[in-house]
């Protein structure tokens, strides 16, 4: 599995989805003026940029273990404080943040546990540590048509259902694993519109994380009876794909 790819290949592949969702998981959170925050795993900036448009840019930070996404976050949001980290080893000192939040992130990390202990460990105590993943597993997911025609021609080929915090409750517990307080659920769901079918399909042959990797190892004729079947399984273009993603939020 490899996010290291340009920025505009993951914008192009998730960002159509990660986009519309920060607002969203921002509102969940409750994010007000004048709170400091960190943005865990920040990928290109969906979620940074969301923050900064609140809070303006001297009150937000941001981390990603992807220098390339480090790169483009420092560029489209400068003032920012953007470094190079993993969540599992934040640079921060201890209650550094009244929030920490991870979008589509602790599914990725290397220990998701560790990770959010960093995320409270460096939230002020009462502060919020939040995170949201998508619903991989419930088959709601904004992925979940390619990963149905992988398995009607491919069974044995390992999707992403399994990531951490994937399935229905799966992030609350570890959030209670992490030492988290006062832990809550819900769900968050955003609808992307598609003009025609290549805008959909061109981005799984980037190379960009599980599903891109598995297109990657495909000949040239089994990527194209996987395209053909994932067109049958969506509905003529223009269409649209509603994606869920689960959240959990708890106090450090």
């Amino acid at each position: 599995m490899s996010f290291d790819v340009t920025a505009d290949a993951y914008g192009r592949f998730m960002g159509r989805y990660s986009e519309p969702l920060a607002p969203r998981f921002a509102d969940l959170v409750g994010v007000t003026a004048g709170a400091r925050v960190l943005d865990v795993g920040c990928g290109a900036g969906a979620l940074t940029a969301e923050l900064v448009a609140r809070l303006g840019p001297d009150t937000v930070s941001a981390v990603d273990p992807s220098e390339p996404f480090v790169a483009a976050a420092r560029d489209r949001l400068p003032g920012v404080d953007v470094r190079l980290s993993p969540a599992e080893h934040l640079p921060f000192p201890d209650d550094t943040f009244d929030a920490v939040l991870a979008q589509l992130v602790v599914h990725f990390m290397a220990d998701p546990a560790a990770g959010l202990r960093e995320m409270a460990r460096v939230t002020r105590p009462g502060g919020t540590v939040a995170a949201c993943v998508w619903d991989h597993a419930g088959g709601t997911g904004p992925l979940a048509a390619f990963w149905r025609a992988v398995a009607s021609l491919d069974p044995s080929a390992p999707d992403e259902s399994g990531l951490a915090g994937a399935r229905e409750g799966h992030l609350a517990e570890l959030f209670a694993e992490a030492g988290l307080r006062h832990i809550t659920s819900t769900v968050l769901t955003v609808r992307v519109a598609f003009p025609d079918f290549g805008t959909w399909w061109d981005p799984f042959t980037l190379g960009v994380g599980p599903a891109g990797d598995y297109v990657s190892r495909l000949d040239e004729p089994g990527r194209a009876e996987l395209r053909a079947r994932c067109a049958s399984l969506l509905p003529p273009a223009p269409f649209e794909i509603t994606a869920s993603a689960w959240t959990a939020l708890g106090r450090a």
